[in-house]
């Protein structure tokens, strides 16, 4: 199943490797360190030695990532931008794990979540554990029906962050 973790697959090729093959199956992108252009092809992904190449962004616009792969996440140490544009199966619980993930929450400064049906206030309040985060773009949530106690309660744990909300 593709959105369960291999965790044998993350030992033999280390995380980003692992964590990249999962979320380009899935239908996402990711752009490594020292590289402008996001890849999408699972076949086109650059191969080396161990730990030649760290994920810094993830772009699962239109992809079919769910809860139950989001382990990969856990070995990431460099993913500095995440976009979660029109990803069906994110939800709270998704992001609430985000936010648990420590190394996410020291790299990850730049984040988007735009169309995701099933997120809701509950959701984006567990964002508040991102220490790093800097800027948040949030649109088209329907599940967000208090979107200024939300904002406040993240700008509150969050005095750093820039939200820009486009929630009407």
């Amino acid at each position: 199943m593709l959105s369960s973790t291999n965790y044998e697959r993350i030992k033999a090729v280390g995380p980003d490797r692992a964590a990249a093959e999962w979320l380009t199956r899935c239908g996402a992108k990711v752009r490594f360190q020292g590289f402008d252009r996001w890849q999408h092809d699972y076949n086109g992904l650059p191969t080396g030695p161990l730990g030649q190449y760290k994920i810094q962004g993830i772009d699962a616009t239109d992809s079919c990532i769910m809860y139950k792969g989001f382990d990969h996440l856990d070995g990431l140490q460099h993913v500095e931008e995440l976009k979660l544009n029109k990803s069906m199966y994110i939800e709270d619980a998704c992001l609430e794990r985000i936010s648990t993930i420590e190394n996410l929450q020291a790299s990850l400064y730049k984040m988007e979540v735009v169309s995701c049906g099933n997120v809701t206030d509950k959701g984006l309040i567990a964002l508040h554990k991102l220490r790093s985060l800097e800027h948040l773009y949030l649109s088209d949530l329907p599940g967000v029906v208090e979107k200024e106690k939300t904002v406040e309660r993240l700008q509150t744990a969050l005095p750093g962050l820039d939200i820009e909300l486009d929630l009407d």
